[in-house]
């Protein structure tokens, strides 16, 4: 019997067969949509090629009872799926946009009792980068105390999964720093102090590094246990700057697995199931990830794109453990090739990984440029790979 969408990925995350392969995609980039499809949105796109659907909900409140309250004064252009801030009197928030002729370009100001930090971040049409990292010296953590600590907004979430119903599931991220972060406790930490001098302070000061990112876990915790009772269907964790293409196996399994293995133990126990990304080269750590004990597992980035994944290696090493999504090489078979081609890279990801289900076929990672026949076809070829 054909599953519904929603059906389709929760039984593939659990392990399970579903009946065919299902195939989504990471995001749908606005900067994709506004070239390509003007006028689409999310749901327009995935219905018009034939995807699974993913509804990104990112939804925080505040707690008045320690003073906290959303950001009156929020504007941003830092991204697309950035929440509603939240403030209070001892952590504000000050923007001030700095002239550039190419890129906006704003500071950020967080201002507390004992002193402020400032970070400066750049965005184009397809990404944003931080140039100004806030944590500038390591007595600059102290600051952290005064951070506000945002709940999830469990009405939100279940409203809008409500609305999807069968479309899809709906999807969310731990919480990340404010304006700029990513999901993970060490990742976040590279965007607060930049991943070159945080990887050198792992050899001067490890013990600094290690307080650093007890910090920062402390906030997701306090996330992570408002989650219990929302309807998220997945839940990300991770990023690309604990890759292999980054870090060494040795600092992933001093200062990134025990960090975020707890979380996902809290995870698990408000009833909530988590991907964890990464994306850049996976090989030499795919059996310490799978160890964390995530329901699933992406990106799986192929070499040419510049990861390191061999697809079937990978599967037959932690597949029967966790989902695995991804492993798609967007960037040679999105662009440039024909619609032969790109059903070819289908099935040999399907070949690859398909067996016994427990895999989710996507691009490995954002894609931001696409021929539109070539989409039709990954997808088309997709819905026929049957079990």
């Amino acid at each position: 019997m054909a599953m519904t969408s929603r059906e389709r990925m929760l039984t593939a995350l659990a392990g399970g067969v579903p009946d065919r392969l299902p195939v989504t995609t990471h995001h749908v980039m606005p900067y994709f949509l506004d070239k390509y499809l003007p006028g689409y949105t999310n749901d327009d796109f995935f219905e018009r090629f034939g995807f699974d659907p993913i509804a990104w909900v990112v939804a925080y409140k505040p707690d008045p009872s320690r003073g906290e309250y959303y950001d009156p004064n929020q504007k941003s252009t830092t991204g697309f799926l950035e929440p509603r801030r939240v403030v209070s009197d001892q952590w504000r928030i000050e923007r001030e946009e700095l002239p550039d002729p190419w890129f906006t370009v704003e500071r950020y100001t967080f201002v507390t009792p004992k002193g402020s930090l400032q970070m400066v971040v750049k965005t184009d049409d397809k990404s944003t980068m931080v140039t100004e990292y806030p944590i500038k010296e390591k007595k600059d953590i102290e600051l952290l105390q005064y951070m506000t600590y945002p709940k999830c907004d469990i009405d939100e979430v279940n409203r809008i999964a409500a609305e999807r119903g069968d479309r899809g599931i709906v999807r969310g991220h731990i919480a990340t720093f404010d304006v700029f972060g990513q999901p993970g406790c060490w990742q976040d930490a590279a965007c607060l102090y930049g991943i070159e001098n945080l990887i050198y302070a792992t050899y001067d000061d490890p013990k600094w590094v290690h307080e650093f990112l007890s910090i920062l876990q402390n906030r997701k915790k306090e996330y992570i246990r408002s989650l219990a009772g929302a309807k998220f269907d997945l839940l990300e964790l991770g990023g690309g700057d604990a890759s292999t293409t980054v870090i060494s196996p040795k600092i992933f399994e001093e200062f990134v697995a025990p960090y975020d293995s707890e979380l996902i133990g809290l995870i698990h126990e408000v009833g909530q199931r988590v991907v964890y990304h990464t994306c850049g080269g996976m090989m030499p750590i795919l059996e310490m990830i799978a160890d964390m004990n995530p329901d699933a597992m992406e990106t799986f980035t192929p070499p040419a794109m510049g990861g390191d994944v061999d697809l079937a290696e990978a599967k037959r090493r932690i597949g029967h453990r966790v989902c695995m999504i991804g492993g798609f090489d967007q960037y040679h078979y999105f662009v440039g090739c024909t619609p032969e081609e790109t059903r070819k890279a289908v099935r040999r990801c399907f070949e690859a990984a398909g067996e016994n289900g427990g895999y989710i076929l996507a691009p490995s990672d954002h894609f931001f440029d696409a021929d539109l026949e070539l989409l039709a076809a990954f997808t088309d070829e997709a819905r026929k790979c049957t079990y």
